[in-house]
Parts: structure tokens; sequence; C-alpha cells
């Protein structure tokens, strides 16, 4: 399976670089994991909502270039549903039962997604109704990624 995880803004805390860098030597074992980032775009502290949508806009575009057509997308959003560990272990293991061994988990800006974004997915999924940094999110997708492939292959993992 080839995971792609597109990403707004780069990763600058030493902290989760290290976290995401031990899941992903982790799940090589289970799958070809990569982490995209597209640039995110800069924007004053107070927008309008035009200005907003603008800057979703641009980052929509982006991250769209990056999707493969042939790729089952995840989009990670507030609105999406959410799901357990086990529930999200499910959903991977049947994509991977019908085919569909390209999958890429999409993590907005600061802003959240544009519409073409939310369009182009295939499902949204959602972590919880708090809204957690983006950057934060990287670390949390990969280690629910990591904690489904043990699930779905009954390896013991701390619950």
């Amino acid at each position: 399976m080839n995971i792609s995880i597109i990403t707004v803004g780069k990763l600058k805390e030493k902290y989760l670089r290290q976290g995401i860098e031990e899941y992903l030597k982790r799940l090589s074992s289970y799958a070809k994991v990569e982490i995209v980032e597209v640039a995110d775009e800069k924007a004053p502290e107070e927008l309008s909502d035009l200005e907003i949508k603008q800057v979703k806009q641009k980052e929509g575009e982006r991250i769209l270039a990056k999707i493969s057509p042939d790729s089952h997308v995840i989009a990670l959003a507030i609105q999406g549903k959410m799901q357990s560990s086990e529930e999200l272990a499910e959903t991977l293991d049947k994509l991977a039962t019908y085919g569909k061994s390209k999958i890429t988990f999409v993590i907005g800006g600061s802003l959240g997604l544009s519409d073409e974004v939310i369009k182009r997915s295939n499902e949204q999924l959602s972590f919880s109704k708090m809204t957690f940094p983006h950057q934060l999110m990287r670390l949390i997708l990969v280690e629910q990624i990591y904690r489904a492939f043990r699930i779905n292959r009954n390896e013991p993992y701390h619950k």
C-alpha cells in the first residue's frame, strides 16, 4: 500500500519531526508512506471572508496538484466522520481488499481546506470536534495509521 500525506506548510518543531520520523520508521514494514508538504499562503492575522476563501483556494490548488488521479483521498476535516482506531483500521483494510493501493490523506492549513479539495476527496475524516494545530495532526495521523496496521495484523500495541 502506498500512502501519501499531503500537508500545508513546513514542520518546524523538532519534537514533532522526531515523533513523525519514529512512526514512519515503524510503518516502513507495512506500507510506503510519504509526507508531501505544499507551501502555505502567507496571510495577515485578520482576514475577511473573501481573503480566507482566496487563501484556502491557493493552498487547495497546490494540494490538488499533488494528488494522483487514481488515489483514494481522505481529507481531514472537522465536519468529517469520526471513527475509532478500529474503524480506521477497517477502512484501510477494505480499501486494500478492493484494490485501492494508493491512499492520500490531506491535512489543510490553519484555515482549513478549500471546497475543491473537499469535493475531490472520497471521504472526510474528523479526529475530534476540537481544533488541533495542523502540524500536530501530522503526528497524530501517522500514529493512527501505524495503529491501524497493527490492529489489522492482530499485533499487540498499547491501548
